[in-house]
């Protein structure tokens, strides 16, 4: 989630709050230019995925079942009828979520750390294990609950043709039209539950692995090749963690378009079961977000990095004033 959650996974937001510049620094440092360099690191990797992405969403709207053949199969038929840019179909709306999705849950995650470090008397300093975990689920919660409609819109121009829907605007008017206002919302439980761990544990995992580095070798920030193995190590067991949520609400927001009927989400978690088992049916895809998140994580920290010491330089040569 990848959501993308897959997306809910997505976005990969959480790059924009994991290299804060240094104390020397802070005077020229601020809020926006870490939620622009966020934004565009999301924005990159995403659109560097955004075929294996795509690839992972058809497979679990559908009872196919995957492999790895299957998979690269598929792309190649994809390109082969529809040309090389198909495989971007649904990017565009990827991108309009990624970006404010980013901004939002750096901010609100900034937010809950200053408050639960206040609350529970830590303020300036790490948090403990469970307010750590609490401020990534939070901060992912209300990232999702104000870009969820974008996701929705998302995963239905990823499984549709191209006739179907020829922009996000034209997605949005024939849901409303067609199926009704709450169809954009279809799927958003079993979005909050698996973001929940996904952000909480993503965020915990990073920022203790990040705690017990500095602990061991003495240097307040890791280099970016030791961002890249906490990063995707986070993202992994997150990924890992909030899957079956994951498959289930792709389900039931491209319900409208793949024939299927599902109601509750314990009801489409039976039916998938019953109909494709538990390992081929609520983990279908997984294999491939175990090789796109780190591909995902490297360019968000690469993009992530080359912009923080841009926009540093700018602000040093005196182009940027706050």
């Amino acid at each position: 989630m990848a959501h993308t959650v897959q997306d809910h996974q997505m976005a990969q937001p959480q790059a924009a709050v994991l290299s804060l510049p240094p104390s020397g620094q802070a005077k020229r440092w601020t809020v926006w230019d870490s939620l622009l360099c966020g934004a565009l690191a999301g924005a990159v990797a995403k659109t560097v995925i955004a075929p294996l992405d795509r690839t992972k969403i058809i497979f679990q709207v559908s009872s196919q079942r995957f492999s790895a053949k299957e998979a690269f199969r598929l792309l190649y038929c994809t390109y082969m009828k529809d040309g090389f840019l198909s495989l971007w179909r649904g990017n565009s709306a990827t991108m309009v979520r990624v970006i404010p999705y980013a901004a939002i849950q750096f901010c609100s995650h900034d937010q809950y750390k200053r408050i639960l470090g206040g609350y529970y008397g830590f303020q300036g300093k790490a948090l403990t294990p469970f307010p750590r975990f609490l401020a990534g689920s939070l901060a992912g919660t209300t990232a999702a609950m104000l870009t969820y409609p974008l996701d929705m819109v998302r995963a239905r121009m990823a499984v549709t043709p191209r006739q179907m829907y020829s922009n996000i605007m034209h997605v949005f008017v024939r849901i409303t039209q067609e199926e009704g206002i709450k169809t954009l919302y279809r799927g958003f439980c079993p979005t909050i539950l698996g973001v929940i761990p996904y952000s909480g544990i993503t965020f915990f995992t990073y920022e203790t692995l990040k705690k017990l580095h500095a602990e061991r070798t003495r240097r307040s920030q890791p280099y970016s090749y030791e961002r890249l193995a906490f990063g995707a190590c986070a993202g992994l067991i997150g990924q890992s963690a909030s899957y079956p949520l994951d498959v289930v609400r792709r389900r039931m927001q491209t319900a409208g378009v793949t024939g299927q009927q599902y109601g509750s989400v314990l009801n489409t978690m039976k039916a998938i079961v019953v109909q494709e088992g538990v390992v081929r049916g609520l983990y279908k895809g997984l294999s491939m977000n175990w090789i796109k998140g780190p591909i995902a994580v490297g360019v968000s920290f690469t993009t992530f990095d080359l912009m923080h010491n841009f926009l540093h330089k700018m602000h040093q040569l005196g182009y940027f004033t706050h």
